[in-house]
């Protein structure tokens, strides 16, 4: 493809130098003329291992140019990647000034321009950006129409600094946000030859992944730090204590745990994390990430009460209210401290689990049920069928096999409340509610 780059920093830089090492003619545009002048001469803008040797070669086979005449660069070629910064502004929010005015610029070219032409965002943009600035920047100067007469799409990249050129050829997956089928393909064969996963999903989609994964590597050293600083303080080795973490790639590094859902509950969990919250406090620590999991973990459970009350019907049956499928552990479930909440305010409640028969209750959870909650005997059903009877709203708590079909048995005065993701509630139009998502 003729491909032109907004942008000649570091990830603008990157993608020119190997998308032309793969085939591609590039030309580069930026207001730096430093910058401008770098690419000409085949030397990369930025620091970067083996970036300054893919420039020249670029540059020697003719693949590579840079100017900063932007209606040159789009009237020349067929796509438009834009690569500019979006820093912080003192509040927080993103700057988007670059995107916005890039944008318009490259609009304002396609005025006069009779062939369509595809605009590919890698900036870092919140979910929304694409629609909410990028597209009414590109109608408003160019006069056309997207989908008519020029496509965008997000590419969010996934390039670490230092190892860029490696993270380019052997990315973990390729993302591509399009909103129109045929944008998605041509975006797509710009990574044909490169062994990864290639995932065509929606713009909202694409803009949040990026941030998502980012977030979550913030997270994750910020978990390790805090962890290295209690076992630093009690004389144990930090790094060893990660090191057998790691190696446990069933729950601990793996997407166990990691889907939206509700609050976590059990015996342990809850447990443990207040136990080394406790123990950081006595060792004079702040652990601020490992100290908010589990207010963090209350935020849900008020979320879902919230939803509920926001529907003003008072009768509710609560399907599944041991903290997990498959159990009839109830303690810390925080489908009991949702139930609670709602019998406090008044509602009517049916409750059915078939694991919790408080006849076979024995040991720990016979007396938590009689001592701590000994009100809910009172409200257990033995059926499903009769939970079903008397909810004007059901809420589905676990994921246990006998709740699949709820929702295709809903009548149409009933709404689902569904904190497990069930799956076949497409039926219920707006009388369907999963708690995040």
């Amino acid at each position: 493809m003729r491909i032109s780059v907004f942008g000649l920093g570091y990830v603008g830089a990157v993608s020119a130098a190997c998308f032309a090492r793969n085939g591609h003619e590039i030309v580069g545009v930026d207001t730096n003329a430093s910058k401008v002048q770098s690419f000409n001469a085949g030397l990369a803008p930025v620091v970067e291992p083996g970036l300054d040797e893919l420039m020249a070669d670029g540059v020697r086979k003719g693949r590579i140019r840079a100017t900063s005449n932007v209606n040159e660069a789009v009237n020349h070629t067929d796509l438009s990647i834009v690569c500019v910064g979006t820093p912080s502004r003192p509040n927080g929010s993103l700057n988007l000034d670059a995107v916005e005015t890039v944008s318009s610029q490259i609009g304002t070219s396609l005025a006069d321009k009779e062939d369509g032409h595809l605009i590919m965002l890698r900036s870092t943009v919140l979910p929304g950006t694409v629609r909410d600035i990028v597209l009414p920047a590109l109608e408003k100067s160019s006069g056309k129409r997207a989908g008519k007469h020029f496509s965008v799409v997000h590419n969010p990249e996934f390039l670490r600094e230092s190892s860029a050129i490696k993270d380019f050829d052997n990315p973990p997956v390729t993302v591509i946000g399009a909103g129109e089928e045929e944008a998605g393909r041509r975006a797509s064969a710009l990574y044909d030859g490169i062994d990864a996963p290639l995932v065509v999903t929606s713009i909202e989609t694409s803009e949040m992944v990026k941030y998502t994964a980012n977030i979550w590597h913030a997270l994750k050293v910020c978990f390790g730090n805090e962890v290295g600083n209690v076992c630093k303080a009690i004389g144990i080795d930090g790094h060893e204590v990660m090191d057998l973490f790691c190696r446990d790639t069933k729950l601990n590094i793996s997407p166990a745990y990691l889907k939206p859902g509700f609050a976590f509950g059990g015996s342990c969990l809850p447990k443990d994390t207040r136990a080394i919250a406790h123990l950081a406090k006595t060792l004079d620590l702040d652990i601020p990430v490992i100290s908010s999991i589990l207010p963090s973990n209350v935020v849900q459970i008020e979320r879902a009460a919230q939803r509920i009350m926001a529907l003003g019907r008072r009768r509710v049956a609560v399907l599944g209210f041991s903290f997990k499928a498959g159990t009839d552990d109830l303690r810390e479930s925080p489908q009991i401290e949702l139930i609670e909440r709602l019998i406090g305010k008044g509602y009517d409640l049916r409750l059915y689990d078939r694991s919790v028969n408080l006849a076979a209750l024995t040991g720990a959870n016979r007396d938590y049920i009689r001592n701590v909650i000994p009100h809910i005997n009172s409200i257990m059903v033995e059926s499903l069928d009769e939970a079903l009877a008397h909810g004007e709203v059901v809420i589905i708590g676990n994921n246990a096999a006998e709740f699949a079909d709820v929702p295709s048995r809903l009548k149409e005065d009933q709404t689902l409340i569904d904190l497990v993701r069930i799956g076949n509630t497409d039926r219920l139009g707006d009388r369907y509610d999963g708690i995040n998502w």
